[in-house]
């Protein structure tokens, strides 16, 4: 029985959602569709790809996952089926896929489409799905491709002291998740004090917390989230909305020498 996930922009207010899900069931009846998420911003693919990203390796091999994020397709950006990691991807070719899987894919396949119909592009992503989930091999969906767009990701800066990176993601709780990893702090950090700076010198954490709990309600921490990556977030509050952060807003660590 096949996992087919659903990752879109739509919300859950129009029918969109509905009518996919009816589409798969009336092509593979038997497979488990589960949604991800359908909170993404409109057209907001790096947020759609953090999701997806963090939340695909939980999943059985052999899922089949859709991305309707920003789906529109062009000659530039047709509509792709990639392999990778033991599961399958369908979405547009919008950079999409690089940040999800880097530049890992075993196999790309170019997925045909009646370009008469601006709106196609769901019925070919739920056409390669359903065939898929029936037992077709991602070769017979269409015509293989060597590469796809490549959308290079913000990485973080080392200078001197100091570790410079930025929001990449701000989720429902309004917690703003930061492209620093914990093994990229450590590897910095030498065990030395520091100071995080959260868009300027006039927001300051010194410490890493563990949990939300360990500052007081309305105070500004800092501690590595679930799948290990910095987070900024206020105890029972909503840093974002509070301090204006958004996608790309600096978040810069400064280390002091260890005599300090």
């Amino acid at each position: 029985m096949s996992i087919i996930t659903l990752t879109s922009d739509w919300s859950t207010s129009d029918f969109y959602v509905g009518a996919v899900k009816g589409k798969l069931l009336s092509r593979c009846g038997t497979s488990h569709i589960i949604d991800i998420s359908h909170k993404i911003q409109s057209f907001n693919t790096t947020q759609a790809a953090f999701v997806v990203r963090n939340a695909y390796p939980n999943f059985p091999l052999g899922t089949i996952h859709l991305l309707f994020v920003n789906t529109e397709p062009s000659p530039e950006k047709p509509c792709l089926a990639v392999k990778a990691n033991g599961h399958i991807f369908i979405g547009t070719d919008n950079g999409v896929f690089s940040l999800i899987i880097g530049e890992n894919a075993e196999k790309i396949i170019k997925l045909p489409l009646n370009t008469s119909n601006p709106h196609s592009a769901l019925d070919v992503f739920c056409d390669a799905a359903a065939q898929l989930a029936n037992g077709a091999d991602i070769s017979e969906l269409g015509t293989e491709l060597d590469t796809f767009h490549v959308r290079m990701q913000f990485r973080p800066t080392i200078e001197n002291q100091t570790l410079t990176g930025s929001v990449i993601y701000v989720d429902s709780y309004q917690n703003a998740v930061t492209n620093i990893s914990r093994d990229l702090f450590k590897k910095v950090s030498q065990n030395r004090n520091f100071e995080i700076y959260v868009q300027s010198k006039h927001y300051k954490i010194t410490s890493i917390s563990n949990k939300y709990s360990d500052v007081p309600v309305g105070e500004l921490l800092a501690l590595f989230n679930s799948v290990d990556l910095l987070e900024i977030a206020i105890n029972n509050g909503n840093v974002a909305r509070l301090l204006n952060l958004d996608t790309n807003s600096t978040v810069r660590i400064e280390f002091k020498d260890k005599n300090n």
